[in-house]
């Protein structure tokens, strides 16, 4: 099964989709987060700063293990190689959780975003699940 996903044509289309939500959550929080967290409460503010890092934890994990699937696709990696604990998408407790996604509190970007990189995280980690042996 690694083969089949690793070979498939749309994971050059979820890296790029990634890769896109990558660079336009990193703009917001460089350019845009303190501007729209101005004169907003210190816990809404709080709240911001730890909704960016959970878009941080989900891109991460997803982007370690998408470009790992690129590296057997080019045969850099042998598939087996990819299927050790250290390259299995991890952080659920983390990146699973969308209690803020709703929040009204929170600007339209981020719970934007949130929703976003939630959608990825859950597909990549879908993908890395279907490529295991069952335990």
């Amino acid at each position: 099964m690694t083969q089949l996903i690793s070979n498939a044509p749309f994971l050059n289309r979820v890296y790029d989709e990634a890769m896109a939500l990558l660079i336009e959550t990193r703009n917001y929080i460089a350019y845009q987060e303190r501007k729209d967290a101005d004169g907003l409460p210190p816990e809404v503010r709080l709240i911001i700063s730890q909704e960016t890092l959970r878009m941080t934890s989900r891109l991460t994990q997803a982007m370690a293990w998408l470009l790992a699937q690129k590296a057997v696709q080019t045969g850099e990696v042998d598939a087996r190689d990819t299927l050790v604990q250290e390259m299995t998408v991890n952080g659920e407790a983390v990146c699973l959780d969308d209690s803020r996604t709703d929040d009204d509190r929170l600007p339209a970007a981020v719970r934007s975003l949130l929703a976003r990189t939630r959608s990825l995280y859950v597909r990549v980690h879908r993908l890395d699940r279907m490529m295991r042996p069952a335990a």
